[in-house]
């Protein structure tokens, strides 16, 4: 979920990468469910980054539904040399920009070749600014109102068994900005109203990436794209 302290359209000003009950969650991480990375993924270790918003949780809830565990840790409060232990990294939605959101950039800049990354909301900004793309502030913010998507790419795994048109819960004022999308990213779905980009996935990296929250009550499908996603094999 974001703020908006912002306004106008904002680019990331560091390089962007080229081709290719819980508890506290600080450095040492805290670690959801019971049997340790074990589920629909087999034995991936799952991360998800956490940018301080309280709808992390609700992502650890739709992980462990899926009978997956997994650890999160605070966008500042880690080592980003300790990620390589992971395979699938969550980065979750937060307030602010990408660049706001202590090493958010920095984990897509160093592993977006390597590990599966799934953004959400401001992390599928952050997708976008680390390839080299830039946003715009929304004239109104979304905040818990549910708007329809139209998936665009029938391929595209994520949404493998729901519908076309899907109504999903958003919680943003900024969305990534389609004038200068960066050519490795491909949008898998847009806003039916207005043709925001809802979702994207890059053409040659594990990465993708949606602005609405798969895990608010307000999205049809949530659990099975999380599922999906889970499932995914190169």
């Amino acid at each position: 979920m974001e703020d908006n302290n912002h306004s106008g359209k904002h680019k990331a000003n560091t390089p962007p990468l080229g081709g290719r009950g819980v508890n506290d969650t600080s450095r040492s991480g805290y670690r959801a469910a019971n049997s340790p990375f074990r589920g629909l993924g087999g034995a991936d270790k799952i991360l998800i980054i956490d940018n301080y918003d309280s709808f992390t949780y609700n992502l650890v809830h739709l992980v462990n539904e899926c009978g997956m565990d997994c650890e999160v840790w605070r966008n500042d409060q880690f080592e980003l040399a300790d990620v390589a232990a992971y395979d699938r990294i969550i980065l979750s939605p937060g307030p602010g920009i990408p660049s706001e959101a202590g090493l958010l950039l920095d984990v897509i800049k160093r592993y977006a070749a390597e590990k599966r990354i799934f953004g959400v909301c401001l992390g599928q900004q952050a997708i976008a600014e680390a390839f080299g793309g830039s946003l715009l502030n929304l004239g109104r913010p979304m905040h818990g109102i549910a708007t329809p998507v139209k998936v665009v790419d029938e391929n595209e795994p994520l949404f493998r068994d729901l519908p076309g048109y899907i109504k999903v819960g958003r919680y943003h004022s900024w969305v990534v900005n389609p004038a200068d999308l960066p050519e490795d990213l491909h949008v898998t779905a847009i806003d039916e109203n207005d043709g925001s980009v809802m979702a994207v996935r890059h053409k040659k990296c594990d990465v993708i990436g949606v602005q609405f929250h798969p895990e608010s009550i307000l999205t049809e499908g949530g659990k099975k794209m999380m599922e999906n996603w889970l499932n995914e094999t190169p």
